[in-house]
């Protein structure tokens, strides 16, 4: 390992961490600046043995419209829970639905059960021991299977091309 990868062994956290710290504190003083650049070294250093190895992407392109679906997807479902609650004499209809993986990666069965729960009206609740299924509680729910076919195709299918699982 080269002698920077030993002092920064993620240095995009340690940039994310620098300009937290930097954010809290509101100062740009030396003195917090040194303190920010301790915490920002000194914080991966001691947890780099507990962090598995990251996968890389080897579809950048798909990662964007990942992004910029699940970020419109956001919008458009505090739209349709806004909606859901505010209308006059339709009660929601809250179920859960086992959404069976195709994935069996921690990382990314992480990300699509951290998206669906990002969703508004939907949320990731258990994952089976041996990574078989997701338990989703959804607010409103009309019909299971267009519900499980959505999220194959909207998240997990990407998910897998991004990360070639």
């Amino acid at each position: 390992m080269k002698p920077l990868g030993r002092l920064l062994p993620t240095p995009t956290l340690s940039l994310v961490l620098l300009v937290i710290w930097l954010l809290l504190v509101r100062s740009l003083a030396p003195g917090q600046l040194l303190l920010g650049l301790l915490l920002a070294v000194g914080i991966p250093l001691l947890t780099r043995r507990l962090w598995e190895p990251l996968p890389s992407v080897h579809r950048p392109w798909t990662l964007c419209r990942f992004v910029a679906r699940v970020l419109w997807d956001i919008l458009k479902a505090n739209l349709e829970v806004s909606y859901l609650i505010l209308k006059p004499g339709r009660a929601p209809r809250p179920g859960f639905v086992e959404y069976p993986l195709l994935v069996r990666e921690p990382l990314t069965i992480t990300l699509l059960a951290n998206t669906i729960t990002l969703t508004p009206g939907t949320v990731s609740t258990n994952i089976r021991l041996d990574r078989s299924s997701l338990l989703i509680h959804v607010l409103d729910l009309d019909d299971e299977k267009a519900l499980v076919d959505a999220i194959r195709t909207r998240y997990e299918q990407p998910l897998k091309e991004i990360f070639e699982c």
